[in-house]
C-alpha cells in the first residue's frame, strides 16, 4: 500500500498550498468569466484557447486548454514546495521573487484575460490591477498571518512548559 503515501507528493505543502490556491483562484476567475461571456470561439483573444474552443466546443475546449496550460504551473509549485527546504538560507528572498513573478505573470495575466470581457481599458492597467490584487491577498495570507500564528503558538507552548514545570514542584 505505497500508493496513498505517494499521493501526498501531488499536493504542495505549507505556504505553497496557499500560494497554489490563490493562483488557481485567478485561473478559475478567468475560466468562469470567459465561459459565461464567450459566445463564439472567434471572440477569444488567446489563439491557443481559441483553437481548442473551435475543435472541442467553447466550454470543453476552454477547460482542456486551461488544464494543459495549468498543469506545468502546478508541477512547478509542487516541485518548489518540496525543494525549497534545501535552500533555507535563501528561502525568504526566493519566495518574495516567486510571488512577484507569479503575481505578474499568472495572476495579472489571468485577471487581465477575465476583465477584458468586462472592462474596456488597457491591458497593462488590467494586468497591474491583477498583480496588486494578488499581492494584496498573498502578503497577508503567506507572510503576515503565519508569523502571527507562530507567535501565538510559541506563547501557548511556553505556557504549557511553565505549567508542566509548576506541576513537577
Amino acid at each position: 500500500m505505497e500508493f496513498p503515501s505517494q499521493l501526498r507528493y501531488l499536493i504542495p505543502k505549507g505556504i505553497w498550498l496557499k500560494r497554489t490556491l490563490i493562483l488557481f483562484g485567478f485561473i478559475l476567475l478567468d475560466l468562469i468569466v470567459t465561459a459565461i461571456l464567450c459566445r463564439s470561439p472567434s471572440m477569444e483573444a488567446n489563439p491557443y484557447a481559441r483553437g481548442f474552443m473551435e475543435i472541442y466546443g467553447i466550454i470543453p475546449g476552454l477547460t482542456i486548454f486551461n488544464f494543459i496550460a495549468t498543469a506545468p504551473l502546478y508541477a512547478v509549485l509542487i516541485f518548489d514546495s518540496y525543494m525549497i527546504e534545501y535552500t533555507r538560507h535563501y528561502r525568504d528572498k526566493v519566495e518574495v521573487i516567486i510571488d512577484l513573478a507569479f503575481g505578474w505573470l499568472i495572476a495579472g495575466s489571468r485577471f487581465n484575460g477575465a476583465m477584458s470581457w468586462l472592462w474596456n481599458t488597457s491591458h497593462l492597467t488590467r494586468q497591474a490591477l491583477g498583480f496588486i490584487i494578488y499581492l494584496s491577498l498573498a502578503i497577508p495570507i503567506l507572510y503576515i498571518l503565519p508569523k502571527h500564528h507562530r507567535i501565538r503558538y510559541k506563547m501557548r507552548a511556553s505556557k504549557l512548559i511553565l505549567m508542566n514545570f509548576k506541576a513537577l514542584k
